[in-house]
C-alpha cells in the first residue's frame, strides 16, 4: 500500500503517523525517499521528521564514507521510543503483549479464563499490563489495544454462543480497558486485528489485495484492499463463519443451521473426536467450497490463513488444497499459490491490537471512531501523561 499525506483536516497528525510507518517498512531510509513514497515535499518530512526525532521515536543514521563526501543521512525507527500493549480476549482466556514501535514482542503473557466475566476480564488485565510495562520501567507506553470476537452491534450474533464472548453485551468496551489500564484505549475485531498485524509484520507485506482467513475459536475472514481492512457498513465485514453453506446442517447459535464455523473452526475441531489429521480430511470439502466462494466474492492475489490454529494445523488445511474448485483466482499467469499460511503466527492478534493503539494515538482521526468525545481532536501523541 502507498502511504500518502494529505492536506485535509487533521492532516498534520495523519501525516506524521504516515512519516512514521514509512520509515518502520523501508528504514533506514533518506528523507527525499521518504517524501517520494508519502507523496509530501521532502521540506514537510523533514519538519515531521525533526518533531519525531526531538520525540525519541526515530533515530539518525550515517554511514562511514566510502568515497568522497559525506554519505545521506539515513533514518530508522528507535525500537525502544515507545510501546504499545496488544490485548486479546477469547472464550478460552486472555493472551497479552507489550510490544515495541518495531512490532517486535517484548514479553507476553497469558491468563486462563474461560468464559471471563467482564469483571474478571478487566481485572486481570490490569494485573497484566502492570507486569508487561513493568519490564520497561520509565518506557513510554503509547496506549492500549484489545482484540475480540466480533460481530459488534447485531443483536441476535453479538455476545451469543460458544465462539464469541457470551454475556459481555452493553459493557463499554473502550471505557472500561482505559479504566482498568490507565491507557489511551481502542478496540476491534480479532480477525481484523490478525489481518493488520500479518499485513505489518508478516506474509500480507508481500501483497496489497489479499483475503485473511481467521482460525479463532469461532472463523472469521477480512478481505485487505490497498493494504487497509475492508469493513464495512457496521464494521463486521468479514463473518464468514456465519454463511450457511450446509441446508438443514447443525443448528448455530446465531440462528440458522449449517453455517460454515460449525464445521470449520477450533471450537468445531474441539468437538471432533477423532485426530486432527482425520478431521482435516473431514472439512476439507468444506473448506475447499469456502475457498471458491471467498475468491469469486473478492478475487485476492492470495487466501492467508492464519489465526489461533496451530501452524502445523494451518499447514494441514493448506497441503489439502491440491483440489482445489475452479474459480476467478485459478488464473494461468498466477505467480503465488491460491492459499498460503500466514507467517506472523499467533502474535498477530496482538501485534494488530498494538497497532491499532498506536496508530489511533499518533493520528486522532483515525482513533476518534473509538474515543470518547471529551478526547477527540486531543493530540495524544505530545501529551506529558504518555510520557510517563
Amino acid at each position: 500500500m502507498a502511504l500518502r499525506g494529505t492536506n485535509q483536516e487533521f492532516g498534520r497528525p495523519y501525516n506524521r503517523r504516515i512519516v512514521l510507518e514509512s520509515i518502520r517498512r523501508h528504514g533506514p531510509i533518506a528523507r527525499g525517499d521518504i517524501a517520494t513514497h508519502v507523496g509530501l515535499t521532502v521540506q514537510t518530512v523533514s519538519t515531521i521528521v525533526r518533531e519525531l526525532e526531538e520525540q525519541g521515536y526515530i533515530l539518525s543514521v550515517r554511514e562511514e564514507p566510502k568515497g568522497r563526501g559525506l554519505p545521506p543521512t539515513t533514518l530508522r525507527i528507535n525500537p525502544e521510543g515507545g510501546y504499545a500493549v496488544g490485548i486479546h480476549i477469547t472464550p478460552l482466556g486472555i493472551n497479552a503483549a507489550l510490544i515495541n514501535l518495531s512490532g517486535d514482542v517484548v514479553e507476553s503473557a497469558h491468563r486462563e479464563a474461560s468464559n471471563a466475566t467482564p469483571d474478571h476480564a478487566f481485572g486481570l488485565i490490569g494485573d497484566m499490563v502492570r507486569e508487561l510495562t513493568a519490564l520497561r520501567p520509565g518506557g513510554r507506553v503509547l496506549g492500549i489495544g484489545m482484540a475480540l470476537p466480533g460481530p459488534f452491534g447485531v443483536e441476535s450474533m453479538s455476545f451469543v454462543g460458544p465462539t464469541t464472548m457470551a454475556g459481555w453485551k452493553d459493557v463499554a468496551l473502550r471505557e472500561r480497558l482505559a479504566a482498568s489500564t490507565g491507557l489511551p484505549a481502542f478496540f476491534e475485531t480479532d480477525m481484523a486485528a490478525a489481518a493488520m498485524g500479518e499485513r505489518l509484520y508478516g506474509l500480507g507485506a508481500q501483497f496489497s489485495e489479499y483475503y485473511y482467513l481467521y482460525f479463532g475459536v469461532g472463523l472469521g475472514g477480512v478481505m485487505v484492499h490497498d493494504g487497509g481492512a475492508l469493513r464495512g457498513a457496521w464494521g463486521n465485514a468479514g463473518e464468514v463463519g456465519h454463511i450457511p453453506i450446509i441446508p438443514g446442517g447443525e443448528s448455530c447459535p446465531c440462528g440458522n443451521r449449517g453455517c460454515l464455523e460449525r464445521y470449520l473452526s477450533l471450537e468445531a475441531l474441539r468437538r471432533w473426536n477423532g485426530s486432527e489429521a482425520d478431521w482435516v480430511a473431514e472439512v476439507a470439502p468444506i473448506f475447499h467450497n469456502a475457498i471458491a466462494v471467498i475468491e469469486n466474492l473478492f478475487d485476492p492475489e492470495t487466501v492467508i490463513l492464519g489465526g489461533l490454529a496451530s501452524p502445523d494445523l494451518l499447514e494441514r488445511l493448506a497441503g489439502s488444497t491440491g483440489a482445489l474448485h475452479n474459480s476467478v483466482s485459478a488464473r494461468n499467469d498466477r505467480t503465488t499459490p491460491r492459499v498460503m499460511v500466514a507467517r506472523g503466527g499467533q502474535h498477530s492478534v496482538l501485534r494488530g491490537a498494538a497497532a491499532l493503539a498506536v496508530s489511533g494515538v499518533l493520528s486522532p482521526r483515525f482513533g476518534q471512531m473509538f474515543a470518547a468525545e471529551r478526547e477527540r481532536g486531543r493530540d495524544l501523541l505530545t501529551e506529558k501523561e504518555i510520557a510517563a
